[in-house]
C-alpha cells in the first residue's frame, strides 16, 4: 500500500465511529490546546521584557552606588591610605563627579538617582507617590516614552512628567485631559525654623518629629507609561520633576530605604548615579573603573542569566501542567483503538488471510493513531490561539482601566506552532503502539471464527 492508501483508509475508518473518534481527537485537543497556550504566556512574557530591556536600552545602563560603612571599614584594614582626606572627598558621588564621569569613554551621560516622598494632589484627589529627579537632557534623550504631551524643556521650571497610572488613580481617564493643568506637590522636611516651634517642642518631649509641609504648584506637561516599580525601566516613580526645580524645594531624598540609616557623613553627595552608555560593550570596562574607585555597581547584564534561569523553570512548570492534560488524551487514543481492534476482529483476520503482513496491520493502526494526533495538534493549537486572544483582551480591558498599556500576554513562534502539531502526532504515534501491537499478534484462524 501506497503512503496515500494508509492514509485514506485511516479517515475512511475514523468516519465509521464519528461520536468516537471526536471525543477522542477533542481530548487531544484539549491537551495539546492548554499546553500550547501555557507556552505561548511563557514565551510572551520573556519576549516582552526583552524587547521591553531592547527598546529602552537597559542593557546600556550601569548603576554606581555608594559603598556601605561595613565595605569601606573593611577595606580601610586593608588599605589604611584610603581614609585620608582626599581620597574621601574623591569617592563622593556629586555634581564634579558627574562631570567627570561624562569624559570617560563609553559614557554617554549620567544623573543622579534622587527621589523623595510627596503627596499628589489634583482638586479633591489625593495621591501618595515617589517623586523622581530626572534632569531635562536625560528625560529629552527617550527614556521615557509618552502617551500625551512631553518632556520639560528646563531644569529651572515647575513642570512634571506623570505617569497615566497615577492619573487613573486620581480619576483622570484621558492622558490628554491633564496636558496644562494644574497639580500640587506637597513634601516633608526636617524643620527647625521659628515657623515650626510646635512640632520643635514636641520632637524635644519626644511625642513627635521636627517635619513641616512644604507645597508646590506644578504644570502637567508630559503623561507617560506605566513608569512603577514593576516596568521595566530606570524610572521607578510616578513623577518626575525638573533636577533645578527639586534643589529649591524641602524635601527628605529617599533613593532607598536605607537611605534613612546612613550616617551624616555618608549622606554627603549622591547615594546613587545612573549611567547610559553607548553600547553595551562599554559595561564592563567602565564597570572595572568604577570598582577600582571604591563604589558598589549594577547592570541588568548581571541579572539576566538568573532571569533566563526563572523562565527556564516558568517553561519546564508550564509543560508539567500541561502533560497532564495530553496523558488524559493519551489514555482516550489507547482505548479508541483498542476498542476499534475488538470490533474489527475478524476484519484483522480476513486482511490477515488474504495476504496482509504484521507490518502491515501495524501501519493501518499507526496511520490511524497519527491522524488523531494530527488532527488533536491542528485544533489544539487554534483552540489555544483563540483562547490567548480572549485572555489578552479581558486582561487588557481591566489593565486599561487602571492605567496600564496594551500588551500582548501571549506569543506563538514558528517553531511552537509546527511543534505542537508534530508533539501531538508523535504523543499519538506512542500511544497506539500498545493497540498495534496487540493488533498484530491476532491469529487469523481464531479471527476468522470471531462472531
Amino acid at each position: 500500500m501506497r503512503f496515500s492508501d494508509y492514509i485514506e483508509q485511516s479517515f475512511s475508518n475514523l468516519r465509521k465511529k464519528k461520536l468516537r473518534t471526536f471525543l477522542t481527537t477533542f481530548g487531544v485537543v484539549i491537551g495539546i490546546g492548554a499546553l500550547v497556550c501555557m507556552f505561548a504566556f511563557g514565551k510572551g512574557m520573556q519576549k516582552n521584557m526583552t524587547e521591553g530591556f531592547n527598546k529602552l536600552e537597559l542593557f546600556n545602563y550601569l548603576g554606581v552606588f555608594q559603598r556601605s560603612e561595613n565595605n569601606k571599614s573593611n577595606e580601610s584594614t586593608q588599605d589604611p591610605n584610603s581614609q585620608n582626606e582626599a581620597d574621601r572627598r574623591k569617592r563622593l558621588l556629586d555634581d564634579d563627579f558627574i562631570i567627570e564621569l561624562t569624559k570617560i569613554e563609553g559614557v554617554e551621560w549620567a544623573f543622579p538617582e534622587i527621589r523623595f516622598l510627596a503627596m499628589i494632589r489634583y482638586q479633591e484627589e489625593e495621591e501618595f507617590s515617589l517623586i523622581q529627579v530626572l534632569p531635562a537632557r536625560i528625560c529629552q534623550s527617550g527614556i521615557v516614552n509618552f502617551r500625551a504631551g512631553t518632556y520639560y524643556t528646563s531644569d529651572e521650571e515647575y513642570s512634571l512628567i506623570i505617569s497615566d497610572s497615577l492619573l487613573h488613580r486620581m480619576d483622570i481617564k484621558k492622558p490628554e485631559e491633564a496636558i496644562g493643568k494644574k497639580i500640587e506637590v506637597s513634601t516633608l522636611a526636617i524643620d527647625f525654623s521659628l515657623d515650626n516651634i510646635p512640632n520643635i517642642l514636641s520632637f524635644l518631649r519626644g511625642q513627635g518629629l521636627p517635619f513641616s509641609r512644604q507645597s508646590y504648584t506644578f504644570t502637567i506637561v508630559g503623561v507617560t507609561e506605566r513608569m512603577g516599580m514593576g516596568g521595566p525601566t530606570l524610572i521607578r516613580s510616578g513623577v518626575c520633576i525638573p533636577y533645578g526645580t527639586s534643589k529649591k524645594m524641602k524635601k527628605l531624598p529617599v533613593t532607598s530605604i536605607s537611605d534613612l540609616f546612613v550616617s551624616t557623613q555618608q549622606t554627603q553627595g549622591y547615594s546613587a548615579i545612573g549611567i547610559k552608555l553607548t553600547s553595551p560593550k562599554y559595561v564592563e570596562p567602565v564597570r572595572k573603573r568604577m570598582e577600582e574607585m571604591g563604589f558598589n555597581t549594577f547592570s541588568l547584564t548581571d541579572q539576566i542569566e538568573e532571569i533566563k534561569t526563572v523562565f527556564i523553570f516558568m517553561d519546564l512548570f508550564l509543560f508539567a501542567v500541561g502533560m497532564i492534560a495530553i496523558v488524559v488524551a493519551s489514555l482516550g487514543i489507547i482505548n479508541t483503538m483498542v476498542m476499534s481492534i475488538l470490533e474489527r476482529y475478524k476484519e484483522i483476520g480476513i486482511m490477515k488471510a488474504v495476504g496482509a503482513s504484521n507490518k502491515d496491520v501495524k501501519k493501518i493502526f499507526l496511520f490511524e493513531s497519527g491522524v488523531i494526533g494530527f488532527m488533536g495538534g491542528i485544533f489544539g493549537l487554534t483552540l489555544g490561539w483563540i483562547v490567548s486572544v480572549i485572555i489578552n483582551v479581558v486582561i487588557n480591558s481591566i489593565a486599561v482601566r487602571e492605567g496600564a498599556p496594551n500588551m500582548n500576554y501571549f506569543s506563538f513562534p514558528w517553531w511552537l506552532c509546527l511543534g505542537s502539531i508534530a508533539f501531538s502526532v508523535l504523543i499519538s504515534l506512542i500511544a497506539g503502539i500498545y493497540p498495534t501491537v496487540r493488533a498484530a499478534k491476532i491469529d487469523p484462524v481464531i479471527a476468522l471464527r470471531h462472531d
